[in-house]
């Protein structure tokens, strides 16, 4: 990507709209295929409960593929971990929570700005 004034002594690198950090330093979540920055009202998230073997597990989808550089979602995970002291895991771009989590979830996600919705029955 080219910055403004490419090749003159005006030369600027190009910044992130969101921190104003430099491209190449910014860990702003990125589209994987386009790297337009991810902005948390543009992501559908819907939070779902599964049962599973008897057992209730929290479902969050909706997250968009990110960049492998700025993918954010290991550490969101870690913190509902925290958050909510149950186990979890990874499953491509979708959350899964041990435990029926969903109306506190949808709370949380709606606090931080995703438009977060609740699935299933």
């Amino acid at each position: 990507m080219a910055g403004m004034f490419d090749g003159t002594p005006l030369e600027r690198p190009v910044t992130c709209e969101l921190c104003s950090k430099t491209v190449a330093s910014c860990m702003c979540p990125r589209d994987r295929l386009s790297g337009v920055v991810l902005r948390p009202q543009d992501q559908q998230l819907r939070i779902r409960r599964e049962q599973r073997r008897g057992k209730f597990v929290t479902v969050i989808a909706g997250f968009a593929p990110r960049s492998d550089r700025t993918d954010d979602l290991a550490a969101i995970l870690k913190q509902l971990k925290s958050k909510l002291a149950t186990g979890g895991t990874l499953d491509g771009t979708a959350i899964e929570l041990q435990g029926d989590h969903r109306d506190r979830l949808v709370d949380h996600f709606k606090a931080l700005g995703y438009p977060a919705k609740a699935a299933g029955g």
